[in-house]
């Protein structure tokens, strides 16, 4: 679930102050139609002006939406949400509206955004034609996933004839797919250039062949297909950034130059690539080669930030008994808490909102 509790021990409160609307950060996994960017913030889904401003909240729901892709038209927003237990695929109108559930997996064992393997059923992309979404499902605990298509109208998936797929994208003519075998975008593995470092595949069912375009030892990931382009995110030197691969004259170059933070989860509409960068959200224009931050406020109602009561007293990591046997230093989610063996008063000892305590350990006082 997206919400991060500020947890106290049996029901005890914390203080915190409200936050005025100032820009946004952490703001993540963006896609654009050309004229808007939708985004996840804090699990829901915010759309905005592609030149930046204040955001549209379009989806309220406790579980975590993520993912969104635009339909070709600009008028229905697929993405992946976690309200009825399973990561699954929804649809709902660009101007927002009722989420409609599209697909119906079997449940993962690791579906979860917090889970180096990542969520399962991500989104990844619609066909030019705005008749299928693609999305991935992850099939086993491992890096095994494949790609399925389904109608926007619901019904049953189609599995692609791959063996192995992730994040693609489609040719402009739609009639060849540039796709990902491994997905490697939430591990945490920097600068891994083993035998699982992906490659750009281009999938052509045509003659039913592949072609690995990029072939290189470090991560390359996420294909944007525009025009005669390839452009993706690679880590080849040292801090990920994109790159193009040019189908025609079949060169790679480097287009961006980030040296502070990596590119994060790029998504294209077939002219402009927006992406994240140190928690906000650039738009690059592949004519330009220019990159630019959008400048985007949220005005959340903030329930992150407000007091909260909760009983974690199943969520206890760590005990110490005091001297005398008659209190217990407790650990439970990051807070350190003096507890009476018998009765008495519990005390939260440190109550630091944002910073996580672990291993309390009562001092031995020895007499001399």
């Amino acid at each position: 679930m997206k919400r991060n509790l500020f947890l106290s021990f049996l029901l005890v409160g914390t203080t915190s102050l409200a936050q005025a609307a100032d820009e946004g950060r952490l703001l993540r996994f963006p896609a654009t139609n050309g004229s808007d960017v939708v985004f996840s913030y804090a699990g829901d889904l915010y759309k905005v002006s592609i030149n930046g401003g204040e955001s549209q909240r379009i989806t309220s729901h406790p579980g975590y939406e993520m993912f969104a892709r635009f339909s070709p038209d600009g008028k229905s927003i697929a993405f992946t949400g976690e309200y009825d237990g399973n990561r699954e695929v929804y649809i709902i109108p660009a101007k927002g509206g009722e989420p409609v559930r599209l697909t119906y997996t079997s449940t993962n064992s690791r579906d979860d955004l917090g889970d180096r393997m990542g969520p399962n059923n991500v989104v990844m992309t619609w066909s030019p034609d705005g008749k299928k979404i693609l999305y991935r499902n992850r099939i086993s605990d491992g890096f095994a996933g494949k790609l399925w298509s389904i109608s926007p109208s619901g019904g049953m998936s189609d599995k692609l004839p791959l063996p192995e797929g992730g994040f693609c994208s489609y040719s402009p003519d739609g009639k060849k797919l540039a796709y990902n075998r491994v997905f490697r975008e939430f591990r945490t593995w920097k600068y891994y250039k083993g035998g699982m470092a992906d490659d750009i595949w281009v999938y052509n069912p045509e003659n039913k062949s592949v072609e690995n375009v990029t072939n290189n030892i470090a991560q390359d990931i996420i294909p944007m297909w525009i025009g005669d382009e390839i452009f993706f995110i690679s880590d080849r030197n040292r801090t990920m950034n994109l790159f193009s691969y040019n189908t025609v004259s079949k060169t790679t170059q480097k287009v961006t130059d980030f040296k502070e933070y990596d590119i994060k989860f790029p998504s294209s509409n077939g002219k402009i690539i927006v992406f994240e960068n140190g928690g906000y959200i650039y738009k690059f224009d592949p004519t330009t080669r220019k990159a630019e931050k959008i400048s985007i406020t949220v005005n959340a109602e903030g329930n992150d930030a407000r007091d909260i009561l909760k009983n974690v007293k199943n969520n206890i990591t760590e005990a110490s008994i005091s001297p005398d046997a008659k209190r217990i230093a407790v650990t439970a989610r990051g807070e350190v808490f003096n507890v009476p063996v018998s009765k008495g008063v519990t005390k939260d000892l440190t109550r630091s909102t944002g910073v996580h305590e672990r291993e309390a350990e009562w001092s031995l006082m020895v007499s001399i």
